[in-house]
């Protein structure tokens, strides 16, 4: 007889497939499912091992990525329409009022261009492999397969969907490549703050903000005011947020837009993530390793999803976007691949002289030129639908109209190009073979813009960067530019024209979105970009593999959650040889004098010091060097300026350098002490990071839930060390140290043994809060530690937790099969 737990056990495997497959006693008397598919060729199976993994046999290459699509709708529906909503610009429509102005935002950025060259951009398939629209075509067809049969069994919707009162639509191939608005901006954000500061100020204050790198001095473009509208990005911020669910806006009591906070918005879209590989010489294996951590915002379910896909000419394994097609990062049984943002500008914002007589043209090459109007219907939940009129110049969408000033604001981007959806070029490279099959794959990778390191079974490690990038002549694309013709694109560069690696002397090659062109390369004529993300994350990546000896894969994994903070190091060097008569600050050198400056989520010294940093250390550097209209128009300083310049007073502090930098340390440490001791008591013996750092993957729905549901759809919180500096990413809100960005998905690849390869992704596989493997790799994830990536037949086979058998008929059949588990 089957036991209590047993029957526990399958009817939350039976919830987390969401089907009702057979009575409970059945289910629990073999790992088996048989279940019928229609819109399937041949049959197929999914072997889902003890970590919730998929792995998909197809007997062919379109059921292949058929199977990939219906088993995403299995375990991360809502996520994935949701994902299509918010791309597409459909919120109201189950919503309600509150979303219009979002969904208008987003329609502005969907991709409006020919649709053969956007398929033509994409994997161009070969002998016996499927092109881009058909593999989109079979993956859409999988998900919309399982929304069928929730359409005839209600049921089983996921608690979402029963919660909001809607149904999931069915997809079209166009819907996947259309949006855009889910991938990384490339500094338009940046661009409205420089202009801002040098209204406010002069551009030179704005290398406090931003320390340009190579080496390079910008200017204001000929005939620009740089006196913006203050909201001048708010329909870009609307269209590049995630979705906001609340009670009120649920309500729909008020037809406004719903707003994510700007400091978390920033880190929501926040760039980041290391990948490194490692040469057989140096590696303890004699085998390449390859190992990669992409940092983006926490959320419930997991932004990524980890699968694997078999068919007669793909073996291909590692994590992705669910809602997309193959894999991005991981390994196809020759070569293994992994991305981080590299840092190639796509972004521009164009100003425009309105003709005063009719706001609807602007000045361009001597003329008005007219605005193009699209039409378009967004239909709203409880309310009549709304006419949106979407507007365009010719170089992207017009995003403000200053009608007392009669100027208009655009963006081009290099988005909306063909080509140009987020991540889905991976179907491409993730069949490459090798080094030659992998740099013409990424030729014509254009977004987001990557670093992706290579390595391959003949022992090849490499590197290769991609992204569309802008040639811009005369001008560097830091400041908005006015959009009357001087400034334009004149095409883009080649993916032939990016620098690359292979096989480097050093054994390694890693990258952690590090200013990173090399030295000869000719940055002054070839513009890819000059606004890179701290380089302290590498800095101590290529400390520890350039120790002597050689890096295993258990090295590997101690890297990718190595909270040593270089700048936390480097401060506490500053602060040593200094003393205060001030009994709180010289108890706060006290603290940190000898300290490592490794971030432990117990640490009093990693409390104290991100405190000082985050909050009053920044702000104090900023007041000291920078007139106060200077330094009210610029959020924190680069870290890397300010580090320097601390470093060596003399080159920005001026007279009496030296004096005027202590008192900078020791004032705004005095502070932090002070905050310390409100914080978490006057004795500091107390004190711990980890109380202050916690990590909290909020569901989507989580403000708009009852607080015992909310507890059921969140994971955590849960104490966190490290810091934004650290390998182990850790970026937190400053307004309360929640840790939101950073890394979920972490892999480190045995090239060429395979199974030993190991990975985790926080805080589960599952999208279904019931399901086994919602949160089971939370705890985990929390302590650096992975789970085996099984990808042999026989390592799969003993993993397999259970399986599901599907198969073309159109009529149910409940047998479950005697052998072959």
């Amino acid at each position: 007889m089957t036991s209590r737990r047993g029957r526990r056990e399958w009817a939350a495997i039976a919830l987390g497939l969401g089907l009702c497959l057979a009575p409970p006693s059945v289910l629990a008397a073999a790992a088996d499912l048989r279940l019928p598919v229609p819109g399937l060729k041949a049959p197929a199976e999914i072997r889902v091992d003890r970590w919730g993994v998929p792995h998909i046999y197809a007997g062919n290459e379109r059921d292949a990525f058929f199977v990939q699509g219906w088993n995403a709708a299995r375990e991360r529906l809502f996520q994935i329409d949701l994902w299509r909503r918010r791309g597409l610009g459909q919120l109201a429509e189950v919503f309600g009022p509150a979303y219009v102005e979002q969904d208008k935002a987003t329609r502005l950025f969907l991709y409006r261009g020919d649709m053969a060259r956007e398929w033509q951009a994409y994997g161009r398939g070969g002998p016996g492999m499927l092109n881009a629209e058909r593999i989109t075509t079979a993956f859409v067809a999988g998900i919309n397969a399982h929304i069928e049969w929730l359409e005839a069994n209600p049921s089983k919707l996921p608690p979402e969907f029963k919660l909001l009162g809607y149904r999931p639509a069915k997809w079209s191939p166009e819907d996947v490549v259309r949006i855009r608005s889910h991938g990384l901006t490339r500094n338009l954000r940046s661009e409205v703050a420089r202009a801002n500061v040098a209204c406010r100020a002069d551009l030179k204050s704005d290398g406090i903000r931003v320390g340009l790198q190579p080496a390079w001095e910008t200017r204001l473009p000929e005939g620009l005011d740089p006196c913006l509208p203050k909201d001048v990005l708010r329909v870009f911020d609307l269209a590049t947020q995630g979705v906001r669910i609340t009670r009120d806006s649920l309500k729909g009591a008020r037809a406004a837009d719903v707003r994510i906070a700007a400091d978390e918005r920033e880190l929501e879209t926040l760039e980041g993530s290391n990948n490194w590989v490692i040469a057989p010489k140096k590696s303890a294996t004699g085998r390449p390793i390859m190992a990669n951590d992409p940092h983006r915002a926490y959320t419930t379910p997991s932004l990524r999803y980890i699968a694997h896909v078999v068919a007669p000419g793909m073996n291909v394994i590692g994590a992705g976007e669910p809602a997309l097609p193959g894999i991005s990062i991981g390994h196809n049984g020759s070569i293994a691949f992994g991305l981080t943002i590299f840092s190639i500008d796509q972004e521009d914002l164009y100003v425009y002289e309105l003709n005063p007589a009719n706001a609807d043209e602007y000045r361009y090459a001597g003329r008005w030129e007219p605005v193009r109007t699209v039409s378009e219907v967004i239909r709203v939940k409880g309310g009549p639908p709304v006419i949106a009129r979407l507007k365009f110049t010719r170089h992207g969408p017009l995003i403000y109209t200053d009608t007392d000033r009669d100027r208009g604001y655009a963006v081009r981007s290099c988005w909306l190009e063909p080509g140009m959806a987020p991540y889905f070029g991976a179907i491409d490279y993730m069949r490459a073979q090798n080094f030659d099959d992998f740099r013409r794959a990424m030729r014509h990778w254009g977004a987001p813009t990557e670093n992706q390191v290579y390595a391959d079974t003949k022992g090849n490690i490499g590197w290769v960067p991609g992204g569309l990038a802008p040639i811009r002549v005369g001008y560097d694309g830091l400041l908005p530019v006015p959009g009357d013709g001087r400034y334009e694109w004149a095409g883009f560069w080649s993916g032939d024209q990016m620098p690359w690696v292979l096989n480097p002397k050093s054994g390694w090659f890693a990258t952690a979105n590090q200013m990173n062109l090399p030295a000869d390369f000719p940055y002054h004529r070839r513009m890819l970009g000059f606004e890179w993300t701290n380089g302290s994350r590498y800095a101590r990546i290529a400390e520890v593999l350039s120790l002597p000896g050689k890096v295993s894969l258990a090295e590997s994994m101690r890297l990718q959650n190595d909270i040593l903070s270089i700048p936390a190091r480097r401060l506490v060097a500053l602060l040593a040889p200094l003393s205060s008569s001030e009994s709180r600050t010289q108890s706060a050198l006290d603290l940190l004098r000898g300290w490592n400056g490794v971030q432990h989520a117990d640490s009093a010294q990693a409390a104290l010091l991100e405190v000082w940093f985050s909050r009053h250390l920044g702000r104090a550097f900023k007041e000291a060097l920078l007139s106060k209209a200077a330094a009210d128009a610029m959020g924190p300083p680069d870290a890397a300026v300010m580090l320097d310049a601390l470093e060596k007073p003399t080159a920005r502090f001026g007279p009496n350098a030296t004096e005027l930098r202590n008192e900078v340390l020791l004032g705004s440490l005095a502070a932090a002490w002070a905050e310390m001791e409100k914080l978490q008591g006057t004795d500091p013996r107390q004190w711990q990071w980890g109380k202050l750092h916690h990590n909290l993957p909020e569901h989507a729905l989580s403000a708009a839930l009852d607080e015992a549901t909310r507890a059921k759809f969140n994971v955590g919180p849960l104490a966190k060390g490290g810091s934004a500096y650290t390998p182990n990413q850790s970026t937190y809100r400053v307004s309360d140290f929640r840790h939101i960005n950073g890394a979920s998905f972490r892999i480190v690849v045995d090239v060429g043994n395979w199974d030993r390869s190991r990975a985790v992704n926080h805080p589960g596989q599952s999208g279904h809060p019931d399901s086994l493997h919602y949160r089971d790799l939370a705890a985990l994830w929390q302590k650096g530690e992975y789970f085996p990536l099984a990808y042999s037949r026989q390592a799969v086979v003993a993993a397999t937790k259970y399986r599901i058998v599907l198969n073309p008929q159109t009529q149910p059949d409940y047998r479950l099969p005697s052998s072959g588990r």
